[in-house]
Order: structure tokens, then sequence, then C-alpha cells
């Protein structure tokens, strides 16, 4: 079997790279959203209302109990027919489509908001109860004591978590080929359909993914060191 990496960097490799701009949008988005649900599942899990934290759990169970990859297909595909039916009952025509890489960012927001909400509850009941105690003595409400002495803490000791996750995420936006967004899995199967050249496309793809997620795992652990020096 006689390769050629040469040709397949020189044609591979610059859709390869518009096809990283495309996984770093939907990852650092779809990060940040998941980053931002978890924190309000969090809260809502620990609220009183039992009413809201019994469906906020049931909601986690559901995610988790049920692959991304389907998930991405029912958000792409259902949600929108869903939504046409109810307006056609209602006496509306309408074509609703929701654009793949919106899809993506929003599979990735539930689910991993789903998962990291569970490390952000865990990190806020093991902050030292005194941090609340002198919050309120200070005069602080209780939600003013959540956000200023008990999450900060709760998300310092959470960083090395939410790296793994960010990791894990860019690497899970390999699922999106299958709900058509141009990301690097899809236009590496593309080019090797086409090409032949199918050791040389998937390894490119490969180093590719491994230079994205290397620097950010290194940059994970730098932010740790640094937050751990803070007061």
């Amino acid at each position: 079997m006689e390769l050629n990496f040469g040709k397949a960097i020189h044609t591979l490799g610059p859709s390869l790279l518009g096809g990283v701009g495309i996984v770093l949008y939907i990852t650092l988005s779809g990060f940040f959203c998941a980053l931002t649900a978890a924190l309000i599942i969090a809260i809502g899990r620990l609220s009183k209302n039992r009413v809201l934290s019994r469906i906020l759990s049931v909601l986690i169970e559901l995610i988790r109990g049920t692959p991304l990859l389907v998930q991405l297909f029912y958000i792409y595909y259902v949600i929108p027919t869903l939504l046409n039916g109810i307006l056609a009952m209602a006496g509306y025509e309408t074509n609703i489509q929701l654009k793949a890489s919106t899809c993506g960012i929003i599979g990735f927001a539930v689910n991993y908001g789903c998962y990291m909400s569970e490390v952000i509850r865990s990190a806020i009941l093991a902050v030292d109860p005194g941090q609340r105690e002198a919050g309120l003595a200070l005069g602080f409400s209780e939600a003013k004591v959540m956000f200023h002495f008990i999450i900060p803490p709760a998300l310092r000791n959470s960083v090395p978590v939410f790296g793994n996750y960010l990791v894990m995420l860019i690497k899970d936006t390999s699922l999106l080929a299958m709900i058509s967004v141009q990301e690097l899995l899809l236009r590496t199967k593309t080019y090797a359909s086409q090409t032949f050249l199918t050791v040389e496309a998937y390894t490119l793809l490969a180093i590719v993914y491994l230079l994205l997620s290397i620097p950010l795992s290194q940059m994970t652990g730098i932010l740790e060191r640094r937050l751990k020096r803070m007061p």
C-alpha cells in the first residue's frame, strides 16, 4: 500500500483548517452555554422549592439516560416538526427549521449543562458552611451570600473537571457530522470517499484533534495552578 500524505496535506489541509473555525465556535459557544445552564440547574436543585428541584432532577435523569447523538437528532429533526405541527393545529402554516450548528450548540448546552450541574452542586455543598455564616453576619441576603461567598470558591474548585468536559466537548463535535455540520469529521469523510486516501485523511484528522485538545488541557492546568494561588 502506497501512502501519499503530501497530497492529503495539500488538498485536505485547507478544508480542515476551515473546519477548525467551526469546531472552535461550536465548542466555546456550547461550553459557555452549558456552564450557564449548569449553574442555573445546580442552584435550582439546591433551592427550597421541592417542585422545581424534582423537575430538574427528572430533566437530568432524562439527559443522562439518553445518548448525546440521539439528543442532537431530536433537536435537529423532531423539535422543528413538533413546533410546525403545534402551530398548524393553531391555524398557522409555518416551516420552522433550525440551523445544524445552532442545534449542536443547544444540544451541547443541555447535555453538558446537566452533567456539569452535578459538579457545581457537589462543589457548592462542599464549601465550608462558615462562608455562608460569615456572609449572613455581614448583613448580606441569602442570594448575595450564594453569589459572593459560595459560588466563586465552588467554581474555582471545579476548574479541573470543567477542563476535562471542555476537551470532551471538542471531541464530541465529531457527532455533528451526523446532522450535516461541516466540521472536521464530515469534511474528512467526504474527502476520503472521493480520493480513497483513507489512511492519510483520518490520520490527519486525528492529528488535528490532538492539536486542538492538548493546548486546551495545558491551559486548564495553568488556570488551575493560578487559581490555587489566589486567596
